[in-house]
């Protein structure tokens, strides 16, 4: 029904950025909630940022004050900027959006954790290497 397409990965330097997008297609609503996850080989999936519908944001303290999460709903599309990249950065990124449980997901976030379960929609992840 709505499809996630993530671009804009690669590889740089530590203390570099990058830009990801995520385009999102075949959606019938206006309004969703989104998310930013990473998950790294041999870690868990891990959320990174998100923003709920009214454009508030959450992040993860690894990534707060580095990375920004936003959208612009006129191109259906989500970004996550990255700055001051880490090596530990380095996982695949995969983006996330729901709409009849984004409610549930603030109310989750609220309490100070990051949860994954309740989106319905996901991409397919863009990989962010980070060297040293």
């Amino acid at each position: 029904q709505v499809q996630l397409a993530e671009s804009g990965g690669g590889s740089v330097q530590a203390g570099g950025a990058l830009r990801l997008s995520c385009e999102a297609s075949g959606h019938p609503y206006s309004s969703y909630c989104m998310g930013w996850f990473r998950q790294a080989p041999g870690k868990r999936r891990e959320g990174v940022a998100a923003i709920a519908t009214d454009g508030r944001t959450t992040y993860a303290d690894s990534v707060k004050g580095r990375f920004t999460i936003y959208k612009d709903d006129a191109k259906n599309t989500l970004y996550l900027q990255m700055s001051s990249l880490k090596p530990e950065d380095t996982a695949t990124y995969i983006c996330a959006a729901e709409h009849f449980g984004c409610n549930a997901i603030r109310e989750i976030q609220a309490l100070g954790r990051f949860p994954s379960g309740d989106y319905g929609y996901w991409g397919q992840g863009t990989q962010v290497t980070v060297s040293s």
